[in-house]
C-alpha cells in the first residue's frame, strides 16, 4: 500500500507507477486541461492519465513540459482507441499520440476497450512498442476476467495493468482477485462514482468519523486496498484535497463496510455490450 502521494507501486516488470494520479477524462483541451495538469504536477501529483479520445493530449504535453519537472519524474499513460485498434493502426495512432504529448516515450500505454475481433492484434503492436523501448509498460482497461485469460492465452507479455471502473458500488471482486493471482496491477477508473456516493449515510459516516470529505474516504479505501486510483478534478482545490488522505487509515470494520457497499453497478458501459 502507498504511504505518500508519490509514492509508487512495482508492476510486474519492475516498473514503478505512482498509486495515485490525476485522471483528465473529458477535460477540455487547451487552458482547462493545462490548468489541471499543472494544479496537480504543482501539489505533488506524479502521474497524469490521458486517452486518444480524450482529446487533451495536447494539452497535458504542454503542461508537462512547462511544470519544469523532469520528464523521467513524470508518469504519462494513455490509451488506444477502438477506431485505431489492429496492428499498424497501433502502431499509427502511438506515433501520433507521441507528437501530441511532444515526448518521446510514454509510461504506460493501454487497450481502451476490448474490441472483439481486435484486440489481441492490438496488443501484439503494444509489445512491439514494449520491445523497441518507446514505452515503458503496457496494459488494458476494461478488460473482464475473460478477456484477460483470452489475451494471455496468446500474448507473450503479460498485461501489467488492468484499468477499469471501480467504487463502494462496483468493487469487481472477481476481477481484483484474477489480477493480484497474475500479478496485474488493478488501476481505478471513475472512483469516486462520478459524486453520486457523496450523500450515502455509510460513507458520511465515516467520513465525520475521521474529520475527512466522502471523496477522501473512497480514496482511501482504494490505496488500503492496493488499487492505484486517478480521481479527475479541474479544480486545485479538489486536486489538493483528493490527495490529501495520507494522513489517516480505515479500519478493518471501515472497509468491510464499505465493500459491503457493492450492487455490481456501472456508471460506464460493460466492457461486454460496450
Amino acid at each position: 500500500m502507498i504511504t505518500h502521494l508519490q509514492d509508487n507501486v512495482t508492476l510486474n516488470n519492475g516498473v514503478k507507477m505512482p498509486g495515485f494520479g490525476l485522471g483528465v477524462y473529458k477535460v477540455e483541451d487547451g487552458d482547462t486541461v493545462i490548468h489541471a495538469v499543472s494544479s496537480a504536477l504543482n501539489n505533488g501529483y506524479r502521474h497524469i492519465d490521458t486517452a486518444t479520445i480524450y482529446d487533451n493530449e495536447k494539452g497535458v504535453g504542454q503542461a508537462v513540459k512547462e511544470s519544469g519537472i523532469p520528464r523521467e519524474e513524470i508518469f504519462i499513460t494513455s490509451k488506444v482507441w477502438n477506431d485505431d485498434q489492429g496492428y499498424e493502426s497501433t502502431l499509427k495512432a502511438f506515433e501520433e499520440t507521441l507528437e501530441k504529448l511532444d515526448t518521446n516515450y510514454l509510461d504506460l500505454y493501454l487497450i481502451h476497450w476490448p474490441v472483439s475481433g481486435k484486440y489481441k492484434d492490438t496488443y501484439r503492436a503494444l509489445e512491439k512498442l514494449y520491445e523497441e523501448g518507446k514505452v515503458r509498460a503496457i496494459g488494458v482497461s476494461n478488460f473482464h476476467v475473460h478477456h484477460l485469460e483470452d489475451l494471455m492465452n496468446d500474448c507473450t507479455i503479460t498485461p501489467m495493468v488492468d484499468q477499469v471502473e471501480f467504487h463502494p458500488h462496483l468493487t469487481q471482486n472477481d476481477l481484483r482477485k484474477f489480477c493480484q493471482d497474475n500479478n496485474i496491477q488493478f488501476e481505478a477508473w471513475s472512483p469516486l462514482k462520478k459524486g453520486r456516493l457523496f450523500e450515502d449515510p455509510t460513507l458520511m459516516e465515516i467520513a465525520e468519523t475521521h474529520g475527512k470529505t466522502v471523496a477522501q474516504v473512497m480514496l482511501r479505501w482504494d490505496i488500503q486496498h492496493g488499487v492505484v486510483t486517478i480521481p479527475k478534478s479541474i479544480r486545485e482545490k479538489r486536486i489538493i484535497e483528493n490527495a490529501d488522505i495520507f494522513d489517516f487509515a480505515l479500519s478493518e470494520e471501515e472497509m468491510k463496510r464499505i465493500d459491503e457497499m457493492n450492487k455490481d453497478e456501472r456508471t460506464g458501459s460493460n466492457p461486454d455490450t460496450f
